[in-house]
């Protein structure tokens, strides 16, 4: 554990050193996110905050290659994950620079996506029913259609100062404690593990970015941040989903078997979520699925009265409930989890749904005392037209 918390330690530092590199660097040549309609800022804001959490987790990665600790996984799997991060930040800063057609950024994430299925991290069993997927071409499509709909669920999200830094954060933390302790039941003596090492990356580039990103933000983390965070992820996902030797420890333990899918799912929820809802959203429209909006999630609890603070606190409560719950079935009664989850879900929904509430309740009580006062005029006005003496 150690090992893994100096790495997040140390990507966090060197995170929170370059980003105002990077902002300079933004101001400096002008490499702002411009003020739209259905965005929350009014002023411009300089957007290359990822290329700082992507270039701290490459010399991360490069300096734990020396770590003994970590000798076990650096192999063919961690060089193609290096060059897929290569591709997203390429592709990242040049869309930040020169806005590039969603087709050509699309390619980008594919390139990306078939860059780490090609060095052997692939979906390889569906945890659902333990399928094995025995055919290569079909684990390197899955792997691919896995990665980049992660990285467009993040992308999706990066709608508010600090949301998709802060939900990384959460959801990678209880991705970080599951892997991490699966690691640990199934080899007693080697704890090094791709999955948990990718996610101790993810986790400290977030939080070295989030103080110059939480509103009001000082930068963005533009394209580079949102597909960084994606790729990470879903190659976590991926990576102990894959792993055929932890599911012997599921067995072992009796955890259930839907939980290499079902945790990710979780952590993931939210931008999943409004992925979907968006493509539908734009689809019934007619547009594209990559043409921007103002219908996201985020967009919705702003306009409908929460603050920009407000809301993304809220999203961050909904993540940390769904992914915490998810995680803690496999280490508590499934019982007790499930009650304290529904619970606290329905409190959230209460706290999601408050200000309309608040409002359609406001209008009643208006509607009932112009209703009173109305009836008040009608009987005044009854009363003076039936007293001909005007007493």
């Amino acid at each position: 554990m150690k090992v893994y918390l100096a790495i997040v330690a140390l990507t966090a530092l060197i995170s929170f050193a370059l980003t105002p590199m990077a902002r300079m660097l933004g101001v400096r040549g002008r490499v702002y996110t411009p003020s739209r309609k259905r965005d929350m800022h009014r002023e411009p804001i300089p957007k290359l905050g990822g290329a700082a959490m992507a270039i701290a987790v490459i010399i991360v990665m490069g300096a734990a290659s020396i770590v003994p600790f970590l000798s076990g996984i650096y192999q063919a799997p961690i060089l193609g994950i290096l060059l897929a991060i290569l591709v997203v930040l390429i592709m990242g800063v040049a869309d930040d620079l020169w806005d590039l057609h969603w087709i050509v950024k699309f390619a980008g994430q594919i390139v990306a996506a078939g860059i780490v299925a090609a060095a052997g991290i692939r979906v390889e069993a569906m945890p659902v029913g333990w399928i094995h997927v025995d055919n290569e071409l079909a684990q390197i499509v899955i792997t691919i259609f896995v990665i980049v709909l992660t990285i467009n669920a993040f992308n999706f999200i990066d709608g508010l100062d600090g949301l998709a830094a802060g939900v990384a954060v959460i959801g990678g933390s209880a991705f970080f404690i599951y892997s991490y302790i699966l690691t640990r039941t199934i080899n007693a003596y080697d704890y090094s593990n791709l999955a948990t090492l990718l996610t101790a990356l993810l986790i400290g580039a977030c939080i070295g970015f989030l103080p110059f990103n939480f509103h009001p933000a000082r930068i963005f983390m533009g394209e580079v941040g949102a597909q960084l965070i994606g790729l990470l992820m879903a190659t976590a996902a991926v990576a102990v989903t894959a792993d055929l030797g932890a599911l012997e420890g599921f067995r072992f333990r009796n955890v259930p078997a839907y939980m290499p899918i079902l945790l990710p799912l979780a952590v993931m929820l939210l931008p999943l979520l409004d992925l979907f809802m968006a493509v539908l959203r734009r689809t019934a429209r007619r547009s594209s699925p990559f043409t921007a909006d103002r219908g996201h999630i985020h967009h919705k609890l702003v306009d409908g009265g929460y603050t920009h603070r407000q809301a993304v606190l809220l999203l961050y409560l909904w993540t940390f409930v769904v992914g915490y719950g998810a995680v803690s079935l496999t280490y508590f009664p499934a019982e007790i989890v499930i009650t304290v989850t529904l619970v606290a879900m329905a409190l959230l929904v209460l706290l999601t749904l408050r200000p309309w509430i608040m409002r359609r309740t406001y209008y009643r009580k208006l509607n009932r005392l112009r209703e009173a006062k109305a009836a008040e005029r009608a009987a005044q006005r009854s009363s003076e037209t039936g007293d001909p003496l005007g007493g």
